[in-house]
C-alpha cells in the first residue's frame, strides 16, 4: 500500500518501506522483493503522466545513473548482508537529510544546470536505487533544481524510474539472484494492495496536512533505519 501511495504524490512514504523490508527479509534479499512492486507501481505512474516527461533531462541523467548501478552491483557482491543493511540505513539517513534540506531551501536556486551536477546526482542516484531502491529524494533534488512544473516533474520521474527499475530486473535475477519464482509470487499477491494504496494515497493527501504527514514519515523512517544499524 505504501508503494502505491508513493506513486500518486504522497511525499516520502516509500522511504518507510525500504528499512522495514530489510529488517524482515535481510538487506540484499529485500531489494529483490521490493523491485517488482516498484515496477508495477511505475506502470501506473507512466500510464497517467507519460506525456509530461522532459526527455532532455532524462538523457543527461540516465548514462550516469547506469554507472552508479554498476558500482552498486559490484559493492553488493563483495559485502556481507550485515554491511548491506548498514549501507541501506546510511542511504536512508542521507535521503532523509536531503528531504529536510530541500524543504528549507524553497525559493532558492543553489544548483547549476551543468553536466557535472547531472553526473554527480546520476551516479549517486543509480547507486542508491540499486543498493536500496531509495533514489527518489536524490532524483527529486535534481528535478527541483531544473524548475520543472508539477506535471513535468512527476512525468519525468515516472519515466526515469520505469526505465531504471526495468533495467535492474535482470541484474537481480542473473547476478544477485534476489528474484525468483517465489519472490514473484509474493509480488503478485501485493498487486491489489499497491492499487489500493494508490487510491488511498489520493484521499490521504487531501485529508492530512503536508507538514504533519511529512514529519510523521521522517520520524518513523529514521527509526526504522536506525534499527537496521543495531
Amino acid at each position: 500500500m505504501l508503494v502505491g501511495m508513493s506513486k500518486v504524490g504522497v511525499p516520502g512514504v516509500s522511504m518507510l518501506v525500504v528499512p522495514t523490508l530489510a529488517i524482515i527479509f535481510g538487506g540484499k534479499a529485500s531489494t529483490g522483493i521490493l523491485l517488482p512492486m516498484l515496477m508495477m507501481a511505475d506502470i501506473f505512474g507512466v500510464s497517467y503522466y507519460h506525456r509530461h516527461a522532459e526527455w532532455k533531462y532524462l538523457w543527461k541523467l540516465l548514462p550516469w545513473a547506469f554507472t552508479g548501478i554498476g558500482i552498486a552491483l559490484w559493492v553488493g557482491e563483495v559485502v556481507n548482508d550485515e554491511w548491506f543493511k548498514n549501507i541501506i540505513a546510511i542511504l536512508v539517513f542521507l535521503c532523509i537529510g536531503l528531504m529536510l534540506w530541500k524543504d528549507r531551501q524553497k525559493g532558492h536556486q543553489l544548483f547549476p544546470d551543468t553536466w557535472w551536477f547531472a553526473a554527480m546526482m546520476g551516479v549517486l542516484g543509480g547507486f542508491a536505487t540499486m543498493i536500496g531502491n531509495v533514489a527518489g529524494p536524490i532524483f527529486a533534488i535534481y528535478l527541483l533544481a531544473m524548475h520543472l512544473p508539477k506535471n513535468n516533474f512527476i512525468g519525468t520521474g515516472a519515466w526515469f524510474f520505469l526505465i531504471i527499475n526495468f533495467s535492474k530486473f535482470p541484474l537481480h535475477i542473473l547476478i544477485w539472484k534476489t528474484i525468483d519464482t517465489h519472490t514473484l509470487s509474493l509480488n503478485l499477491i501485493m498487486l491489489p494492495a499497491i492499487a489500493l494504496g494508490a487510491i488511498l494515497g489520493v484521499k490521504l493527501v487531501k485529508q492530512i496536512s503536508d507538514k504533519f504527514y511529512r514529519t510523521a514519515v521522517i520520524v518513523v523512517t529514521a527509526l526504522s533505519a536506525f534499527l537496521l544499524l543495531i
